[in-house]
């Protein structure tokens, strides 16, 4: 976070200078008033006097919620039966969308910045004329989320609605509330995408009779666990939100009832997705061992209500959702009024979001890791004193094979082809162990040091024998005495990816953002990918990162921006943002989202009372 603190000190001095251009250039939206031009609200230096259009209209949201008639509930279950994508379809055409809105700001400014700049002479009505001219069409202004596009739905924003159309309170809120509408709309209609498919998983191949006879009770009990429990706590999620929507047709909040249902309810979710494990691999299993389970769940895929979609797509989707979750809050809370009310509810629910989510990961890593570490310690034979490897507080960061340098570094030693040994590492959270590969599938551990005495230097070229080599130091070995290993990886990634493992502590070529803040790159995932190791970082679509380390060959040790995780993943699988303002923009929201508490927002926390609030 101290990290991010000075990124976002220097953003906001990199934004101060284009601020002032930008919002002039900005074309009102259509929740724009006649005749005023700029994005000013009533109270902002705008009088009803100056603009006579405000003398009727409402100042303040509150008094403009007030006016506005409630949602007709019949209209909305008629919204929400319309809602014709599964969840997997909504999510991929979510995600895609994004991609290609950044996709087009960054060409939008290149091109920008490619033109020619205007005569320091012109007159400034002229450019002012010019931008103008210039400016996209009015309805670009508005927030473009096709979400749930399809054949079946004409209402893919809420400013779509005919109710929200026929009030005229598109008149009246400023664009910025509407892109905020739309944020709080697609939470609500995805969480109605999202139980679709729960249903479908559960009528369509859960209940199904044929697989209740093939399935022993306890394989069904692991494949779909405890879904009935996390489809009711949609269902009542999604009824809630419904009730805030007839409220009234200008959505007041979501994220209060997000917060009450992340604090109290969404611990179902952890329950589900800690059994991945071992929902994995009994699928697998059945799909081996099985062939009518094979079958029939080939052909439960290919019925019309699928969509095309496989079994295990559906399987996947609590986990999904909560993930999704957390970055709708963070959607919502990138539009809401600095200090405000909302901004308050939007924080704490992000907050328990956050704890789930990583209750959530936590619960499927110890799973795997309990697994992996009795594995490990069954292979280990030690020529050395033991050290225990299995322990609650270990798991392992990192393994594989190096070569390591024998003899004297001379030019007869570099031109045998005994000049390496192979050896093996195993590094883990708090200790390193070197061994060397014997027959059946077993280590021979000779030394090993603990994690935070572990020191690494990268040799300088030193031709193609002595590429990708580097010096591991152990300051303190199983002997109590310093050792030294030169060690060369099979590639520069390799290398790179061992030596960040081995001392992450590191400085990396980019970390220094306040003094590289302009050039600091960052990426955004174009192909999902799935770790390999455990070094790896897992992306989805539309994932931006910050990175920190970049090799020859291809791959990018980057740091999230939305949850400051981080580890390596394929070049390939992501573009670079080439746009300075978007990454700016991109280290101040991620700043916002994990800001700590402040006295004015712990204050509004205390007079507030989440879930449960009265409205007129």
């Amino acid at each position: 976070m101290e990290l991010l603190a000075a990124a976002f000190s220097a953003a906001c001095a990199v934004d101060h200078d284009s601020s002032a251009s930008e919002s002039d250039a900005r074309e009102p939206a259509a929740g724009h008033l006649p005749g005023s031009e700029s994005s000013s609200t009533p109270g902002n230096g705008t009088t009803p006097e100056e603009c006579p259009a405000l003398a009727d209209s409402p100042t303040t949201l509150t008094e403009a919620l007030q006016m506005i008639h409630p949602f007709p509930a019949d209209s909305w279950r008629n919204l929400i039966e319309q809602i014709g994508l599964l969840y997997q379809e909504y999510r991929d055409k979510s995600t895609l969308q994004e991609i290609e809105t950044r996709r087009q700001q960054d060409a939008e400014i290149q091109d920008n910045e490619e033109g020619s700049p205007a005569p320091e002479d012109a007159p400034e009505e002229e450019e002012e004329e010019e931008e103008e001219l210039a400016s996209p069409p009015e309805r670009k202004a508005l927030p473009q989320i096709c979400l749930l596009s399809n054949p079946h739905s004409r209402f893919n924003l809420w400013q779509d609605l005919p109710e929200i159309r026929s009030s005229g309170i598109l008149e009246i809120l400023q664009p910025e509330e509407v892109r905020l509408q739309e944020a709080m709309f697609e939470l609500i209609t995805s969480e109605a995408s999202y139980y679709k498919s729960l249903s479908l998983l559960v009528s369509h191949f859960m209940e199904n009779e044929r697989l209740k006879k093939i399935l022993h009770p306890s394989e069904a009990h692991i494949l779909f666990s405890n879904v009935l429990d996390v489809m009711a706590v949609s269902e009542r999620f999604l009824l809630e939100l419904e009730h805030r929507m007839e409220e009234n047709i200008v959505i007041s909040d979501v994220c209060d009832i997000v917060y009450h249902y992340a604090a109290n309810d969404f611990s179902v979710y952890i329950t589900y997705v800690s059994n991945q494990t071992y929902q994995e691999r009994t699928y697998k299993q059945l799909l081996q061992e099985k062939a009518a389970f094979r079958e029939l769940i080939a052909q439960l895929e290919l019925d019309p209500k699928c969509k095309g979609l496989p079994f295990s797509s559906f399987l996947i989707l609590p986990f999904q959702r909560i993930t999704r979750l957390k970055l709708l809050v963070q959607n919502i809370l990138k539009r809401a009024e600095e200090r405000s009310e909302r901004e308050c509810t939007a924080l704490d629910a992000h907050k328990e979001l956050e704890m789930v989510v990583k209750a959530c990961n936590e619960g499927v890593r110890k799973m795997s890791r309990t697994e992996q570490m009795i594995s490990i310690q069954k292979k280990m034979e030690f020529k050395i004193k033991s050290v225990p490897i299995i322990s609650h507080s270990r798991w392992l960061l990192k393994q594989g094979e190096l070569q390591q340098m024998s003899g004297p570094k001379t030019s007869r030693t570099l031109r045998t082809k005994k000049l390496f040994r192979e050896i093996y590492l195993f590094l883990f959270n708090d200790l390193l162990v070197i061994c060397r590969q014997i027959p059946g599938d077993k280590y021979q551990v000779f030394d090993s040091a603990s994690r935070g005495l572990v020191r690494v230097e990268e040799l300088e070229d030193q031709g193609q024998t002595l590429a990708n080599v580097f010096i591991l130091r152990l300051l303190e070995n199983s002997d109590d005495r310093e050792a030294t290993y030169m060690l060369k990886a099979s590639s520069q990634s390799e290398m790179k990816r061992w030596m960040t493992s081995l001392a992450p502590n590191r400085r990396t070529k980019f970390v220094s953002f306040t003094s590289r803040l302009l050039d600091c790159p960052q990426v955004q995932c174009v192909h999902p990918y799935v770790a390999q190791q455990p070094d790896e970082l897992t992306l989805e679509l539309a994932d931006i990162l910050i990175i920190l380390e970049k090799t020859e060959d291809g791959w990018i040790f980057g740091e999230r921006l939305h949850d400051q995780e981080r580890g390596w993943f394929p070049s390939s699988t992501t573009e670079e943002i080439l746009n300075p303002k978007i990454r700016s923009q991109n280290l101040k929201e991620c700043f916002r989202v994990h800001k700590m508490d402040d006295p004015q927002r712990s204050q509004n926390k205390d007079r507030r009372k989440l879930g449960s609030r009265n409205r007129q």
